[in-house]
């Protein structure tokens, strides 16, 4: 089981940027895929960006594809998330997470079967 410590969350003001870093450690980052998902209050956690664990392959939701990237840096196993002209729509709770690479698709939510704590991200308009 991988163990995932988040970070970088905070207040921005609407327009900004924020990067979310992601630490991993108890296994081989490179073989894991990894991806962000976020909680608004009273929703579901939902899927927002994912990276295959070996070709750099990712995945965007609709909601922040062409504001957001995920990248990983393996040597530094870290993931991260820059997230740039945020929009009050934004706010949530990030969760970082991994999906060992044997299991489905990276893109595939059901995959992930191990989280960070999660970190605030409030944008205000």
């Amino acid at each position: 089981q991988m163990q995932l410590v988040e970070s970088g969350g905070g207040l921005v003001q609407a327009g900004g940027s924020l990067r979310l870093s992601c630490a991993a450690s108890g296994s081989t980052f490179s073989d894991y895929h990894m991806a962000w998902f976020r909680q608004a209050p009273g929703k579901e956690r939902d899927l927002i960006a994912a990276i295959s664990w070996t070709n750099g392959n990712t995945y965007y939701a609709d909601s922040v594809k062409g504001r957001f990237i995920i990248s990983r840096d393996n040597p530094e196993n870290t993931v991260f998330l820059q997230m740039n002209s945020l929009k009050p729509e934004d706010t949530a709770v990030y969760y970082c997470a991994a999906a060992y690479y044997g299991g489905p698709y990276f893109a595939k939510a059901g995959g992930y079967k191990s989280w960070g704590q999660g970190t605030q991200v409030t944008v205000s308009s």
